[in-house]
């Protein structure tokens, strides 16, 4: 009778927790990032920055199907980094001045970054910003590799995060969204019946990549943007800034002089905004940061009409300078506050590579052997090689999806360039508001179409080491994405 009673009574506090939301876990296991011993529950951070440029010239350009040739640095590369310090846990996260970033590079930073901080390597979020002129780190259509720079690159991040951890000072916490909608557009068209040119595979498409500004044969955009600029702000206990990390879904801008590297507008938006708040702060140690979000079905180009001719960076500066000014006036607005809780989650999924079958790869061979391209559609050598290295890849690809919470505030990270409806919809169903979506995130996995873009084609869609997770991907990283914030959310170890 004392053991049915005992039962009774455990199914009740049961029914209690789940009419409660279910957010209580029973005997978990501590955190291996727990602070030991902190010197106070007052939220802390750290931020650092450190030059990435390349040491000599010159160097290949990543981002473009044929290699480019910087000779000098338009501006600085860098790694930006934040560590963040609730008491309980401590995360890390790193945007890198770079297009991609391999698996294998993240995973050997966060190891040599976890050694030298104690921060666990799964609660360490490095990504990339896509900048186009930044050189490789990664093979990635035949541009040439110096296997010296990602050697560099990677002991620069672990610095960096190293350096931020060791500057930890009491901050309050605030983050708030607005928009900036005229400066992102999505780069997939509906054509005009009849007036896309076949794929390279010698196949119609639906819609086009790029269809040239002002063309007549537009119909209308395949897919929405989102316009959101979300920002996380830290001040100082005082008032005074202490890191501004932003994101916003734009490719890149590409406005960048010949034969240059450059940060793109990620690093002057950082520019802008620590010149701003530097000049009217004590805090020179203040680090700006802009994450690239879901964007990758937009760019920066208005298709509906021509783009005036202007001077080279001019728009750069002035895409950055607009979302510059929409990031600094949620911080003006935002209430920053302390005692807030750090929960971070990551996990582990496999999915299915896009392989050609034995008859698509056999005619990839068949066009690689021809002496010329005469007659054949635009690329198809190009993509008839990446057919053939696709065939040489595994059969299944695993891929890290992060979840990070910090008080009510959610971000996802996903090592793709993730399209914006997807992103959308992860915002949409998250459980914290708000939530945004760090894209190309501790690996390179290719674009994110979702199944309905795959089924109308275009460039983002065509297999392609660029393009090579199954079609049915993007539903199961959202779904993992939404699990993960929900468990952030829910975490006992607040």
């Amino acid at each position: 009778m004392a053991y049915r009673k005992y039962i009774c009574f455990l199914a009740a506090v049961s029914l209690l927790m789940v009419i409660a939301g279910g957010c209580f876990t029973v005997g978990k296991k501590k955190d291996a990032t727990t602070v030991k011993n902190p010197s106070s529950a007052s939220f802390r951070a750290g931020t650092s920055v450190v030059d990435t440029t390349p040491p000599q010239f010159p160097v290949s350009l990543v981002g473009s199907f044929t290699d480019r040739k910087a000779t000098s640095a338009h501006d600085p590369l860098a790694v930006r980094c934040l560590v963040l310090d609730d008491g309980k846990q401590r995360v890390a996260i790193a945007l890198v001045d770079v297009c991609i970033l391999p698996r294998e590079l993240c995973d050997k930073a966060k190891k040599l970054a976890s050694k030298a901080t104690g921060i666990r390597p799964d609660h360490i979020l490095i990504a990339s910003t896509h900048t186009h002129t930044a050189p490789p780190t990664m093979v990635l259509n035949d541009i040439p590799l110096d296997p010296a720079y990602p050697e560099m690159l990677t002991r620069k991040i672990s610095e960096g995060i190293e350096h931020a951890a060791e500057r930890l000072v009491p901050v309050r916490i605030g983050w708030g969204v607005t928009q900036v909608p005229d400066e992102v557009f999505n780069r997939r068209w509906f054509m005009k019946e009849g007036t896309i040119p076949l794929n390279p595979f010698g196949k119609p498409s639906q819609v086009q990549m790029n269809p040239g500004a002002g063309n007549p044969n537009l119909d209308r955009p395949a897919g929405p943007t989102d316009p959101d600029v979300s920002v996380l702000s830290l001040q100082s206990p005082a008032g005074q800034p202490v890191a501004l990390l932003a994101n916003y879904s734009l490719h890149y801008v590409g406005d960048v002089p010949a034969g240059m590297l450059s940060a793109d507008y990620f690093g002057e938006f950082c520019r802008q905004v620590e010149s701003r708040l530097i000049g009217s702060s004590s805090t020179p140690s203040l680090v700006a940061i802009l994450s690239n979000g879901t964007s990758g079905d937009v760019n920066n180009i208005n298709f509906r009409s021509p783009r005036e001719r202007s001077e080279i960076f001019s728009r750069i500066r002035y895409v950055a300078g607009k979302i510059a000014d929409a990031a600094l006036k949620v911080y003006g607005q935002t209430e920053h506050r302390d005692g807030l809780s750090l929960v971070m989650s990551e996990k582990e999924i496999k999915l299915a590579v896009r392989k050609p079958n034995r008859a698509e790869l056999e005619q990839a061979k068949q066009l690689i052997a021809r002496p010329d391209d005469k007659g054949l559609p635009r690329l198809a050598k190009y993509y008839a090689q990446q057919a053939v290295r696709l065939s040489q890849y595994p059969d299944n690809v695993k891929i890290k999806i992060q979840a990070l919470r910090i008080g009510d505030l959610g971000i996802v990270a996903i090592p793709c360039e993730v399209f914006a409806e997807i992103g959308l919809e992860i915002k949409r169903r998250s459980p914290l508001k708000p939530t945004f979506i760090i894209d190309l995130a501790n690996g390179y996995n290719g674009y994110l179409p979702s199944p309905e873009q795959h089924a109308v084609g275009g460039y983002e869609t065509w297999a392609a080491t660029s393009s090579y997770l199954e079609t049915n991907a993007s539903c199961k990283i959202v779904t993992t994405a939404l699990e993960l914030l929900e468990k952030v959310k829910c975490d006992a170890s607040k």
